[in-house]
């Protein structure tokens, strides 16, 4: 599967799980708009928090790893919860984010 396919699988994959654990769902995009970044998180008001991942010459993996943290940082979990979160939406992309759910 292509990476931009399994992107869009990992994107359905983490919306459907944090909703599930009653987490806001951000908006993902790749790339990044700030140069060199591999991750970021957009805040507007009114709006859905964005994070943008890098997915160009980078493993499957740690593109999922960004996209689960910027869930986490995106509802401001930290500690236990925060920990919780990463395990479970993690869980549902296959334990290491490799095999999102195609």
């Amino acid at each position: 599967m292509g990476t931009s396919l399994r992107f869009a699988a990992a994107v359905r994959a983490i919306a459907m799980e944090a909703r599930r654990l009653g987490l806001e769902v951000p908006g993902f995009r790749s790339p990044p708009r700030l140069a060199g970044a591999d991750r970021s998180l957009r805040r507007r008001p009114g709006a859905s928090p964005a994070v943008a991942v890098r997915l160009t010459g980078r493993p499957f993996e740690l593109v999922a790893a960004d996209m689960v943290e910027g869930v986490v940082v995106a509802n401001g979990l930290s500690g236990r919860r925060a920990t919780e979160v990463r395990d479970r939406l993690l869980a549902v992309l296959g334990g290491d984010g490799g095999a999102a759910a195609a």
